[in-house]
């Protein structure tokens, strides 16, 4: 009989611009690169049992998964200092009992193909935020996906996810860095970028 030896889990947290959001990094990739998931609620978390376990703490406002981190936004009306710990612990003894975060079959993560007319404008939109934005968004614990184009009025629409969602200093990330360099990069194409559902 055979035993499998499992890498110990480390957790290591880090701050962003969201006082709100706090970053739980591991040692162990936790969802396929490139695939982010985001729960704004306890009744979204159907599949992800480890979501649902950390909704069952009050203080837990939503949660968010990409690579190998777990963002975790707090209500207001607490401290990290009182909470944090608990979540760390909470995260650690999920990962290292062996379950998976998400329960969705293969067929769930795939993209499907973009075959509109905006389909070209949309990809190089699309190349520019993977290049230049998400690197430093998901630095700080967040996520940024092309939410739609509107070619009549050239506006961009975006997903802010994780510790972008609510952030106090994403309205400014995203007019002052996301679309000027969108209009720099695609003058022809791009006049106005929102945030879509924030």
């Amino acid at each position: 009989m055979s035993t499998q030896t499992q890498q110990p889990v480390t957790i290591y947290l880090e701050s962003n611009p969201n006082p709100n959001s706090l970053k739980f990094a591991t040692n162990q990739m936790l969802v396929p690169e490139g695939d982010s998931f985001d729960y704004p609620s306890a009744e979204e978390t159907k599949n992800a049992p480890l979501a649902a376990l950390l909704f069952e703490k009050e203080y837990v406002d939503r949660v968010f998964y990409m690579s190998n981190f777990i963002t975790v936004t707090k209500k207001p009306e607490i401290e990290w200092i009182e909470i944090q710990h608990e979540i760390k612990e909470i995260i650690k003894n999920f990962l290292e009992s062996g379950r998976r975060i998400i329960d969705l079959k293969p067929a769930d993560l795939v993209e499907k193909p973009n075959t509109g007319e905006n389909a070209e404008i949309e990809e190089q939109i699309k190349n520019i935020l993977e290049e230049y934005i998400k690197p430093a968004v998901e630095q700080d614990g967040g996520a940024i996906s092309f939410h739609s184009y509107e070619k009549e009025s050239q506006k961009v629409k975006l997903l802010l996810q994780g510790a972008c969602s609510g952030c106090p200093s994403s309205t400014i990330t995203l007019k002052a860095g996301i679309e000027n360099l969108l209009k720099r990069m695609m003058p022809n194409d791009v006049k106005e970028v929102e945030a879509e559902g924030v």
